[in-house]
């Protein structure tokens, strides 16, 4: 069968292939094991709709699981929304074939809709033991994908020959915390050049360039280590730097709070499950140096080590390939939404009454509240 689209999902491990209509969507989900393999949707970090599938000397076995995460799933007993077509077990990888609706009318389900899905997959060397599926011991992870429209990321092969800079971090021992979030202050380069997914244009006094495409740097054994890698654009307002010691360390223990003054406009970033090139559009470029008003660039950093792995090292980042010549518009960010936190409660100044409106889904109320 020849499918709308395919994804890598792990370089020489897993991979993805899927078409779609208005009514169903047929996954073919193929992995290098000899074990069982799962694909779902998932709304973050609450509640899971997968499909478990494994083969044997009996054929396909599958199962229709849901949960509130994808260590505890159960089995749906209430309806069968996952109808596995096919399956194979060959030289070392499994194959299965699965269909569901978009919409399966089932409160256990996850709809597939327009716009980024959350993408989970899984897989274990081995068949599970009386059905049970032990999602702690598996391979596992996300990839956020607009399942009904997806396109390719570009190889990165095709800017080969291209100027590039990097924005990474130098040998960083991560500390043993849950949580950690790094900044790093960058100085924008001294001509004026495009990058394609994040904009600059020239470099010394190399022609002018655009910047066209922003690639992820990330150590392999640390991909489930890195959470998010963002650039923002420091407010030259607000906030310079002595280009001989720009800061670096844990944001809340640098001194005069660089963060602060750098927060508000957004720039290139990566997070978990987003794909790790991105090119812009042909005709435009995000604009960085020269007498672009941004001199300084923070990049933020946020590693997720709940297990408190020690001895891990991380030079993780983003490169920026530049265009030979400017392109005819600057790109830049629009980010819309409140803050969960204080401040995405804030009231304007000598009103007398204000209405804020929230929205949350029902699906997360019935399990939180």
């Amino acid at each position: 069968m020849k499918y709308q689209y395919s994804i890598v999902l792990e370089e020489t491990k897993i991979e993805l292939h899927w078409s779609v209509n208005n009514d169903e969507i047929i996954f073919d989900l193929h992995a290098a094991t000899i074990g069982w393999i799962a694909l779902g949707v998932s709304l973050g970090n609450m509640l899971v709709d997968i499909g478990v599938g494994w083969i044997d000397v009996g054929g396909i076995h599958f199962q229709d699981r849901y949960g509130v995460n994808i260590s505890t799933t159960s089995i749906d007993n209430t309806t069968v929304d996952w109808f596995p077509l096919n399956g194979t077990e060959k030289r070392g990888w499994t194959a299965i074939q699965i269909k569901r609706k978009l919409d399966t009318c089932d409160p256990m389900d996850i709809p597939i809709k327009s716009g980024v899905q959350i993408l989970i997959y899984a897989y274990a060397g081995n068949d599970p033991k009386n059905d049970q599926i032990n999602f702690y011991d598996s391979n596992r992870g996300i990839r956020a994908l607009p399942l009904l429209s997806y396109i390719s990321p570009p190889d990165e092969g095709k800017f080969n020959g291209l100027d590039y800079f990097d924005y990474r971090m130098t040998d960083y021992v991560v500390p043993l915390d849950d949580h950690t979030f790094y900044c790093k202050i960058f100085k924008a380069p001294i001509t004026k050049r495009h990058v394609i997914a994040v904009s600059a244009r020239k470099f010394g006094n190399v022609d002018e360039h655009v910047l066209l495409q922003y690639s992820v740097l990330m150590n392999n054994r640390n991909r489930d280590l890195l959470n998010r890698v963002a650039i923002y654009e420091c407010d030259p307002n607000l906030i310079t730097f002595d280009d001989t010691n720009l800061p670096d360390g844990v944001c809340s223990q640098l001194i005069g709070n660089p963060f602060s003054a750098c927060i508000s406009q957004i720039g290139p970033l990566w997070g978990e499950g987003g794909d790790v090139t991105v090119e812009y559009p042909t005709e435009t470029g995000y604009p960085m140096g020269g007498d672009y008003p941004t001199k300084y660039y923070l990049m933020h950093v946020h590693y997720y080590n709940p297990n408190l792995i020690q001895n891990l090292t991380d030079s993780s980042g983003l490169r920026f390939y530049l265009s030979r010549q400017l392109r005819q518009y600057d790109i830049g960010y629009l980010t819309l939404g409140a803050e969960s936190s204080h401040l995405g409660v804030t009231l304007p100044p000598n009103m007398d009454q204000f209405i804020l409106d929230a929205y949350c889904p029902g699906i997360f109320t019935k399990v939180c509240v």
